[in-house]
């Protein structure tokens, strides 16, 4: 090495060491006599001295230095005067007073100052992201990174699981997201799909009689992307036989606990808290509550009825909800901030936002339509006291949940109700099955490989799927299946979801048939699972989390892509490189494809 420590190593115990150092020069500041550079490398930043006194010609070449060049300095390790030190960093007790100093690399002017790079535009940043990376934050976001990774390394070795990588060329078996496509020049018009998860695969290792499996594994999802999701990401997946709901949950809250006692220093309780999926909607509106704060929806159906507004009558009557929550102190507002607030609730899918106040009485255009004794009901039923704002949503019960979900979060950011720390929250008692109008078919509400609860397997297996009205008329039979499926949320976000899988070819079969998925179909796309679940398949369930989700968490970051190193932009589309790009013509040539579509 060139070098004898770190910048940010150097303490009290080197005063008097002459050392030599190499960084980035982050701030310059001359004083005349004497030159003074922030050196920044990895480990931190080191105040360095440039003095005449100590070296004329090293004290001459400081004056050229500029942000970001990459320099060698040697020097002795001084105590700072008094008065001087720098409490706020690790090395602010001492400093270095250069003898030599040589610039290994100059820098071009920056298109942002390192210091000042959260100021900068997202896409700036990631087109100069070799730049941003330089940042302190970045770093410590990657640094943590690297730690968790390890740190569940190391848990599972030493829980008995064995890390076994599985293909990232691999057949397309589109479930849900789009597959990313790969052309295949030695079987020409055959295509390779990325992973979209190692779910088949683990599975096949299950059968195979590995019994404990896991993988920090790359997957990828040709989907429309949100701060909180990246065409490629990183899943920390496992698989274990011989395993019911319970076990998988036992080792991940333990995961959890090590990880963020060894990451954060913050000691986690468990057992967490558990909703099952009917309950967190009822209460939350979705199956990803963020449990910080409350603000919960409640049912206004019967009150509603009691009354004539007809937008709440005509929702019931068709089988819609009317539910509400309570806008804490928010009666002050103006007319048109609730016509903002209504718009907002409109642009997450609601027809309107109907409102009272509870201000010297009951404020509000639909208050006329209630007996006053129903105005005042509503009141306790919302947790609601003087200057609060009641707010209502009437539609179907989907639309319902997912307005006021959404509503509720925004509430809570504006209110300053949202609390810190972790709260995590286990999903339980999910549906097996949803309808899917449009397409008029059921859907797994997982995946097809998701077990139902044992109680409900012979009805599942009795059931004559060539009977088409079952599923037109009588749907609704099924719709109280239960899923042996579990999701971990923390802080409102899903950070991983799981299963007890179908291990016996006939009731995956059966699944198949409910799902309207042919045989010849599930031949083509699962024909080598439906082949492994002949040969004695062991019962075995796990789960994926999703690392990048994970980790933005526990850094306090607001976006994945600030724990990625390279990410992509919301349009999927990498700044840094210019990726995706054309290709030589020559290429598609040799895979047979031509595309008419042109290249900007």
């Amino acid at each position: 090495m060139i070098r004898d420590k770190g910048c940010g190593e150097i303490r009290e115990s080197d005063i008097g060491l002459p050392l030599t150092l190499c960084g980035w020069v982050f701030r310059r500041r001359d004083h005349g006599g004497l030159i003074f550079v922030d050196l920044r490398d990895r480990s931190g930043i080191l105040q360095v001295v440039f003095s005449p006194d100590v070296s004329g010609d090293a004290h001459e070449l400081a004056h050229d230095l500029r942000s970001e060049y990459v320099v060698s300095v040697s020097g002795e390790i001084r105590k700072r005067p008094d008065g001087t030190e720098n409490p706020n960093i690790p090395t602010g007790m001492v400093e270095m007073y250069v003898n030599k100093l040589e610039v290994l690399n100059e820098s071009a002017p920056l298109p942002f100052g390192i210091e000042d790079a959260a100021d900068a535009s997202e896409a700036l940043r990631l087109k100069h992201r070799y730049l941003d990376l330089r940042r302190p934050e970045m770093q410590k976001n990657l640094i943590i990174r690297h730690t968790v990774t390890k740190v569940i390394r190391d848990y599972f070795d030493e829980k008995g699981f064995l890390e076994i990588e599985t293909p990232v060329l691999t057949k397309s078996t589109p479930e849900g997201a789009r597959d990313y496509l790969v052309p295949s020049r030695l079987n020409l018009g055959c295509f390779y799909a990325l992973p979209q998860s190692p779910q088949l695969l683990k599975q096949i290792l299950m059968v195979s009689g590995f019994e404990k499996y896991f993988q920090i594994v790359k997957c990828f999802r040709d989907e429309d992307l949100r701060a909180d999701r990246q065409p490629e990401f990183t899943q920390v997946d496992l698989e274990m036989s011989f395993a019911d709901r319970e076990d998988v949950i036992e080792v991940i809250e333990g995961m959890m606990k090590r990880l963020f006692k060894e990451v954060l220093s913050v000691k986690l309780e468990t057992p967490f808290e558990r909703l099952s999926f009917h309950e967190t909607m009822e209460r939350f509106g979705t199956d990803k509550p963020d449990l910080r704060f409350g603000l919960e929806l409640k049912d206004m159906v019967d009150l509603s009825e009691k009354g004539s507004f007809k937008v709440f009558l005509d929702a019931i009557q068709s089988g819609g909800r009317v539910k509400a929550i309570n806008g804490k102190g928010m009666a002050g507002l103006s007319r048109k901030e609730i016509d903002l607030l209504t718009e907002e609730a409109e642009s997450f899918g609601a027809k309107g936002l109907a409102w009272i106040k509870v201000k010297n009485g009951f404020e509000s255009p639909i208050a006329k339509f209630f007996p006053k004794e129903i105005l005042r009901q509503m009141v306790p039923r919302l947790d609601a006291e003087e200057g609060d704002l009641m707010l209502f949503v009437a539609d179907k019960e989907k639309v319902v949940h997912n307005v006021l979900s959404r509503l509720r979060l925004e509430l809570g950011k504006r209110l300053n109700l949202i609390g810190s720390g972790y709260k995590f929250v286990w999903i339980t008692d999910f549906p097996l099955l949803e309808w899917n109008d449009e397409e008029v078919r059921f859907e797994a509400m997982h995946h097809p490989f998701t077990s139902p609860v044992d109680e409900d397997i012979e009805k599942l297996l009795s059931v004559d799927t060539s009977n088409s009205e079952l599923f037109t008329v009588h749907r609704s039979l099924f719709t109280d299946i239960k899923a042996k499926a579990y999701d971990i949320v923390l802080n409102g976000y899903e950070i991983g979801g799981g299963s007890i899988r179908i291990y016996r070819r006939e009731l995956q079969k059966k699944m198949f048939e409910l799902l309207r998925i042919s045989e010849e179909e599930a031949r083509m796309k699962f024909g080598f699972l439906l082949d492994a679940l002949e040969y004695g398949a062991p019962p075995h369930g796990g789960i994926a989390l999703g690392l990048d989700r994970l980790v933005m968490i526990m850094v306090g970051a607001t976006s994945i892509r600030d724990v990625i190193a390279f990410p992509k932009t919301q349009k999927a589309f990498c700044l840094l490189s210019g990726t995706p790009s054309a290709v030589e013509p020559r290429q598609l040539k040799e895979l047979y494809i031509k595309t008419d579509v042109p290249i900007e």
